[in-house]
C-alpha cells in the first residue's frame, strides 16, 4: 500500500514537473530568439518552426501529464487542457485590454486625472463625435439593408439562372479584396479634377452624357457618406448572397411544389415559405454585416481620412488616440463602439442557441 501511495505521489510530481520544464524550455527559446544575432530570415524560419512544434509539444506534455491521473480526474481535467490555453490567450489579448480601455475612459487625456463620466458626456455633446455617431447610423441602416436585400435578391435570381456559377463568381469576387484595396479602387472611380479632363470613371461617364462632373466625396454632403457606403455594398453583397443562397437551397423542394399546387404564386412563396425557412440565416447575415458597419474604418480612412463630415466612430477613435494623444476620448469611443456591438452579438448568440448550435 505504501509502495502504491509513493508511486502515485511520484507520478503526480512527474505530471506537474514535465509541463513546467517544457514551458521553461520554450521560454528560454523565446528569450534566445528575441536577443538572437542570427540573420533575420534564419531567425524567422526558426521562430516559425519553434512556434508550430512548440505548441504541439506543450499540448502533448499536458495531455501526457493528465493521462497519469485516475480516470475520474482525467475526464474532468482533460477538457481544460485543450480549452484552457485558448481561454487564457483570449483573456490576455481581449479581456485585459478591454478592461484597461474601460479604466482609461474615466481619465483625462494623459490619464493623470480622474474625470468620471465626463468623457462619455462629451461623446454625446461634441459636434464632431455626434457627426461620427450619425454617420455610423447611416452605415448600419443603409449598408446593412442594401447588402442583405441585394444579396437575397441576387441569390434568388442566380439560383434560377443558367449562368448561376458565373453570376455568383462575379458578385462574390470583391470579397477577395481588402477594404484598403477597395478604397484605392473606388478613389479612382470617384476621382474629380476641376476644369480638367476627368479620369475618374464616374465623372467620365457623367461628362460623356453631357453632365457636369462632381466632387462626389468632398462636396456632395451628406450624400458623400452614401457614396462611401456603396463600397461596402459592393464588397459585402457577395458574402450575403453566398450564405443566403446556401440557405435557400436547403428549403425542401417538396414544400415549394406543394405551395404551387395549392395555387400560391412566386411572391407568396417567397414571403410565406422561403423567408420563414431561412429566417435564422437571414438574421445571422444581418447581424454579421451590422458588426462590419459598426467597425468600419479602412474605407473611410483611405477615401477621405474622415474629412468632409464622413467621420465614423472608428476613425474618430484613431484620430483622438493616435493623432491628438487623447487617451481618455479615444478609450471612451472604443467603449462606445463595444457597447454598440454587444447587443448584436447577443442576438446572434441567442439565435445560435435557439437553433441548437450550443
Amino acid at each position: 500500500m505504501q509502495t502504491s501511495k509513493s508511486r502515485g505521489t511520484r507520478l503526480w510530481l512527474i505530471s506537474i514537473l514535465v509541463p513546467v520544464v517544457n514551458i521553461a524550455i520554450h521560454w528560454l527559446i523565446f528569450l534566445f530568439l528575441r536577443d538572437s544575432s542570427l540573420p533575420p530570415v534564419m531567425n524567422a524560419v526558426v521562430a516559425v518552426l519553434w512556434g508550430a512544434l512548440g505548441i504541439y509539444s506543450i499540448y502533448y506534455s499536458f495531455n501526457w501529464a493528465v493521462e497519469q491521473y485516475p480516470d475520474r480526474w482525467k475526464r474532468r481535467i482533460l477538457p481544460y487542457v485543450f480549452i484552457g490555453p485558448a481561454v487564457i490567450l483570449l483573456g490576455w489579448l481581449l479581456v485585459l485590454p478591454t478592461l484597461r480601455t474601460l479604466y482609461l475612459s474615466f481619465f483625462n487625456a494623459d490619464s493623470t486625472q480622474f474625470v468620471g463620466l465626463a468623457n462619455f458626456a462629451a461623446v454625446f455633446t461634441d459636434r464632431l463625435l455626434l457627426t461620427a455617431l450619425r454617420n455610423n447610423l447611416l452605415w448600419v441602416v443603409f449598408g446593412t439593408i442594401a447588402c442583405v436585400g441585394l444579396g437575397l435578391l441576387i441569390a434568388i435570381l442566380a439560383d434560377r439562372s443558367s449562368f448561376e456559377k458565373l453570376a455568383k463568381g462575379i458578385i462574390f469576387m470583391p470579397m477577395a479584396i481588402s477594404f484598403v484595396a477597395a478604397g484605392v479602387i473606388w478613389k479612382f472611380i470617384y476621382y474629380y479634377q476641376p476644369e480638367q479632363q476627368q479620369i475618374g470613371l464616374l465623372n467620365a461617364i457623367v461628362v460623356a452624357f453631357g453632365g457636369e462632373p462632381q466632387a462626389w466625396i468632398s462636396m456632395v454632403q451628406p450624400w458623400n457618406n452614401l457614396f462611401l457606403i456603396a463600397i461596402l455594398i459592393w464588397m459585402q453583397t457577395g458574402f450575403a448572397m453566398v450564405i443566403l443562397s446556401a440557405a435557400i437551397k436547403g428549403v425542401p423542394e417538396s414544400m415549394l411544389e406543394a405551395a404551387r399546387v395549392d395555387g400560391a404564386n412566386e411572391v407568396t412563396i417567397f414571403f410565406k415559405i422561403m423567408i420563414p425557412s431561412i429566417s435564422g440565416t437571414l438574421l445571422s447575415v444581418t447581424t454579421t454585416i451590422v458588426v462590419f458597419t459598426l467597425k468600419i474604418f479602412d474605407v473611410v480612412m483611405i477615401m477621405t481620412g474622415g474629412q468632409y463630415d464622413t467621420e465614423v466612430v472608428a476613425t474618430q477613435f484613431y484620430r483622438q488616440l493616435f493623432m491628438y494623444q487623447n487617451a481618455g476620448y479615444g478609450s471612451t469611443l472604443a467603449i462606445v463602439l463595444l457597447i454598440a456591438v454587444i447587443p448584436v452579438i447577443l442576438v446572434n448568440l441567442r439565435q445560435f442557441r435557439r437553433e441548437g448550435g450550443f
